[in-house]
């Protein structure tokens, strides 16, 4: 039984372990790729309904994972493959589920359940199976008006701070693919890379491009981020409200004062706003998917780009405005519905995008922005607008961005 907190029910299957989650409904539009969204760490405490039908038709291979496990709170399908059907298999969704002890449901009208979020809006949820769903003591089956009162217990996404509870434990190196990068100064060009989150594709795509980076835990300071005294940093995608990321903002602000380069994806956007001084906010429902159309205002060209966010950050589209680090400007706008979805320093080497750059099975149209990050850091006199001449241009492709072998070509960011 699938309970949502203003008391509508949905009966189905038990899928994957069995017992009792809650956490935030939220829905996932994308059709392939489901390995990689349950392994984001942005969808920590969030059961995710997966809109498109059919869940599970290729297995669960070793390659795809963007994180060392499964980070959803609960996972509600319609109708589950009875058996995966792919050479990279190597074992069942929901066997994978169940190792894990992910509680799911199956056989949900997710049509309907989606459409009731999007006019309600993202809220808690419980899943409940099994034992779960039966009085401890007399054995009666429980009515939803019961289980109900579980939902109403769970905590709610809005000021959770969530990064410290998904983010590395130690700091670790990727180092770079083939000949390293070199930065102005004429050292290998390095990136500290703060894990709020992080997908294992992002330090990938800086690798690929010649950058070493130092991934560090999200409670790091700023005297360690610049003790690695780094040609750039980065700030990842990650779960909950950025209201509550206060030491991670004052490290951002730090940066930003000694004008090292920036660059920062998703939760990243939201902190590079908070920064700024602008403010955020909690979308009704959230986008996540891969086929969101976004307009780059500085070459005017529509990305279709892959999300998964549930705040925003408020800031004024189409014109300037001052910050306590120079001009800024709304860099990216969604179409749909005219969310913010990148800013832009016009005095300063920082940018960010509320979306992935990184997808794999989804839309690769953004790529591009991880060379505009090298440029920044090749010269960060510069602002960030537009790839340099030498750089690749939109659809030429790099070494990240070019055709994916085989044991990529599934890989998507939620």
């Amino acid at each position: 039984m699938l309970v949502l907190e203003d008391g509508r029910s949905f009966p189905g299957r038990a899928y994957g372990a069995s017992g009792s989650t809650v956490g935030e409904a939220v829905f996932c539009t994308a059709m392939t790729g489901y390995q990689e969204t349950l392994t984001d760490p942005s969808y920590h405490r969030q059961v995710v309904v997966m809109t498109a039908p059919h869940i599970g038709n290729t297995g669960v291979n070793d390659e795809d994972g963007e994180s060392r496990r499964i980070w959803v709170s609960g996972f509600v399908v319609r109708d589950p493959a009875r058996r995966p059907s792919s050479w990279r298999s190597r074992r069942a969704l929901e066997d994978e589920l169940a190792e894990q002890g992910v509680v799911g449901i199956s056989g949900v009208d997710t049509r309907a359940l989606t459409r009731h979020l999007r006019e309600r809006g993202a809220m808690r949820v419980g899943v409940f199976s099994g034992d779960a769903l039966r009085e401890p003591v007399t054995g009666r089956r429980l009515e939803p008006s019961e289980l109900l009162v579980r939902v109403l217990d769970a905590p709610v996404m809005t000021g959770a701070d969530l990064a410290g509870e998904v983010t590395t434990p130690e700091p670790y190196l990727v180092e770079a693919v083939g000949e390293p990068r070199r930065g102005a100064d004429g050292r290998p060009m390095t990136v500290v890379a703060l894990d709020l989150g992080i997908k294992s594709r992002t330090p990938w795509h800086l690798a690929q491009r010649g950058v070493r980076v130092h991934v560090l835990p999200s409670s790091a300071t700023t005297e360690e981020v610049l003790a690695l005294e780094p040609h750039g940093v980065f700030y990842s995608n990650g779960p909950g409200d950025p209201a509550a990321a206060e030491h991670e903002v004052g490290v951002l602000r730090d940066v930003l004062a000694r004008k090292v380069p920036f660059f920062g994806i998703c939760y990243g956007n939201q902190l590079l706003g908070r920064a700024l001084d602008l403010g955020t906010y909690k979308l009704v429902y959230g986008h996540r998917g891969v086929n969101q159309p976004v307009l780059d205002t500085a070459t005017g060209s529509v990305e279709i780009t892959a999300h998964n966010h549930g705040f925003a950050v408020d800031a004024p589209i189409g014109e300037p405005f001052d910050t306590p680090f120079g001009r800024a400007e709304v860099s990216h706008w969604c179409l749909n519905d005219r969310v913010v979805e990148g800013l832009r320093l016009l005095d300063g080497p920082a940018f960010s995008v509320q979306y992935h750059p990184e997808a794999a099975a989804g839309p690769h149209d953004a790529g591009y922005l991880f060379d505009r990050f090298c440029d920044l850091m090749a010269a960060p006199e510069r602002t960030p607008d537009t790839p340099s001449a030498q750089s690749p241009a939109k659809g030429e492709g790099t070494a990240a961005t070019g055709p994916q072998s085989s044991t990529t070509s599934t890989e998507e960011s939620a």
